[in-house]
């Protein structure tokens, strides 16, 4: 885009996140399913060889409590993505955004997360198309994702 002038125009500035809420299909099956999958899930979550689920550490907002908590993240360069299932009001998501960083285990290593950021999924679909399979991109729009979190990642040694 030009702007009359001949030059090139600076592209809008993307405006603030709205809150964003879990899909009615989310909300009444997933929910649900959430509670009773977690503890299974959590298991698992972050080793290697299990791509379904990272393992997430990050502390309270309020308490100050250390809590951990399954997530679907993959790489995305030297980022990692997040698809926000329960949308940007889920209280691990809260929480790391207000701390500005967390702890994560991605198929068994270790990764200090920093600059989270709330993106749409049109903002983050390079990003999504990257870092996620056909068949995972065609589940989350059925489950209605609109939002990712992004952060920067690196390796603890």
């Amino acid at each position: 885009m030009t702007s009359h002038s001949g030059q090139a125009a600076a592209a809008p500035a993307p405006g603030p996140i709205k809150p964003a809420r879990p899909s009615p299909f989310v909300k009444i099956v997933m929910g649900p399913m959430t509670k009773m999958l977690n503890p299974l899930i959590m298991k698992r979550a972050g080793r290697p060889h299990f791509r379904m689920a990272a393992r997430l550490t990050h502390t309270g907002r309020r308490s100050g409590q250390t809590y951990v908590t399954p997530v679907g993240a993959r790489h995305a360069g030297d980022s990692v993505l997040i698809p926000l299932t329960f949308g940007n009001q889920s209280d691990w998501s809260r929480n790391v955004l207000a701390a500005g960083s967390c702890s994560l285990r991605l198929e068994g290593i270790d990764y200090h997360a920093t600059a989270p950021a709330l993106l749409s999924r049109e903002e983050a679909g390079a990003d999504i198309r990257a870092a996620f399979g056909r068949l995972e991109r065609a589940s989350m729009r059925m489950l209605g994702i609109q939002q990712f979190l992004r952060m920067s990642v690196s390796r603890i040694s």
